[in-house]
């Protein structure tokens, strides 16, 4: 019994179902019928479950990457991915209420009405206020809608067939569906174990970001996992379309695109993202100067102008006074950094032996992690994304900024620096450690390996 027991997959499920007690339990500290946890003890707690969740979250990886499975592994990998997000599909979002504005630009749409052109609370739109959606809708007063057309494109759709937060939540679940099968291919066309899907499917701030509060980032991560797939397959026209889609559900997906863009692969993959930009625009082009909704002032609103939003400004105020252009100088220096990691990406030859899906993931991982990090935004779900590229390049220090920032659900401390610091030190101490392990000793001359076996 006792060997049964030690045996890696008898581990597995038990860490697996431990961890889906806890996230199936964590719903019972929400008090029904409110739009957040409830109270500020409460919410505490919340994330204290959540943040013990990610410890066994990490031990189930760190034995998916180590242990040698069976492959029957992978059916319970997915059966408690699977329980997991149907037992919260059906609760209410308390965590967020953007999905809110999802189904309201969705009602709009299906109305015939161009979303970017009206603000929530504008008279031409009264005829289609409801009490279950239109109340609960953020920043209806001064707000129009900051999403881009894909992403409207989708409520459009979804607004079509159903006006209700569930119907858009299972919408944004059927887009995981699409990134869980495009990462088992990419497994196995890798030659990796599949059961590493954990790695995204088990991943706690995935489940509570999707199958709770059902954000539109599962658009862009189910078109993004699509197009790391028909990249690695040289597809590089239809890789670029497919990536220029995820780039219209939310903007930051465009940082990746160096990844796709390696070998001088530019030219097809440039005009296919090109002409897809262009249709999907073209049905809101009517919206004239509102075209860009909120985005414009979101900056504003997140701190971002002043650099009271950015994590490294923020400490640094703590210490010195800084001036007022101090978000402006960290934006430049962000930019030349990220832009010199971006041309190093493009021109680079990979100097290992790893399958092409294994470099392309592994190089959308860094450049996914480096811009999220560098941005620092305080929302959880912003984070998730990097789950999918990590799933088949397993760096720990994505890894842990996939997962980690369910911390940020709360925040104690009502500042930019210190709670946040509990994810971003960690994450930059794993980043340290991989750039040294993996750095040679010693340099070894091409020549010196040649006719070695």
């Amino acid at each position: 019994m006792r060997a049964a027991f030690r045996s890696p997959t008898a581990r597995l499920a038990s860490l697996g179902g431990a961890l889906a007690l806890l996230m199936i339990g964590a719903l019972a500290l929400h008090v029904p019928g409110a739009d957040t946890v409830g109270t500020p003890t409460r919410a505490n707690l919340f994330v204290a479950v959540l943040a013990l969740g990610v410890a066994l979250y990490l031990a189930a990886i760190r034995l998916v990457l180590r242990a040698d499975l069976p492959r029957s592994a992978l059916w319970l990998v997915l059966g408690l991915a699977v329980l997991m997000r149907m037992a919260l599909l059906p609760s209410l979002p308390f965590l967020s209420s953007d999905i809110y504005r999802y189904v309201w630009d969705g009602q709009v749409q299906a109305a015939g009405i161009n979303p970017y052109r009206y603000l929530p609370v504008d008279p031409a739109l009264e005829h289609l206020r409801d009490p279950a959606v239109f109340p609960l809708i953020n920043r209806a007063t001064y707000a129009r809608t900051i999403y881009p057309p894909a992403a409207e494109a989708v409520f459009g759709l979804v607004g079509r067939a159903s006006a209700s937060v569930t119907g858009m939540k299972v919408a944004m679940l059927g887009f995981e569906v699409v990134a869980v099968m495009c990462l088992l291919r990419l497994l196995s066309l890798s030659g990796l174990p599949r059961e590493r899907i954990a790695i995204y499917a088990w991943n706690p701030l995935v489940l509570w970001s999707f199958a709770c509060d059902g954000h539109v980032d599962a658009v862009a991560i189910g078109l993004l996992g699509l197009a790391l797939l028909v990249r690695a397959r040289r597809r590089d026209g239809w890789a670029g379309a497919i990536l220029a889609g995820a780039v219209l559900v939310k903007f930051l997906p465009i940082v990746v695109a160096p990844a796709f863009l390696r070998r001088g692969r530019f030219r097809a993959p440039a005009l296919a993202g090109a002409a897809v930009v262009a249709a999907l625009y073209l049905p809101y082009l009517s919206a004239g100067r509102d075209l860009f909704g909120f985005l414009g002032a979101y900056g504003s609103e997140e701190g971002y102008d002043t650099g009271a939003g950015f994590w490294l400004v923020a400490g640094l105020s703590h210490l010195v006074p800084l001036p007022a252009f101090a978000g402006r100088a960290y934006a430049l220096a962000v930019a030349v950094g990220f832009g010199a990691l971006a041309l190093w990406i493009v021109r680079r030859r990979t100097a290992d032996a790893s399958p092409a899906a294994v470099a392309l993931c592994r190089d959308t991982a860094i450049l996914a992690a480096c811009a999220t990090a560098a941005a620092n935004p305080h929302y959880a779900w912003y984070y998730a994304w990097l789950a999918v590229p990590a799933t088949v390049a397993p760096i720990p220090a994505v890894i842990w900024l996939s997962a980690a920032p369910v911390l940020f659900l709360i925040d104690p401390f009502n500042e930019r620096f210190l709670w946040p610091a509990l994810v971003f030190v960690p994450a930059a101490a794993l980043a340290l450690r991989s750039v040294v392990r993996h750095r040679p000793a010693v340099p070894i001359p091409a020549k010196a390996l040649e006719g070695t076996a």
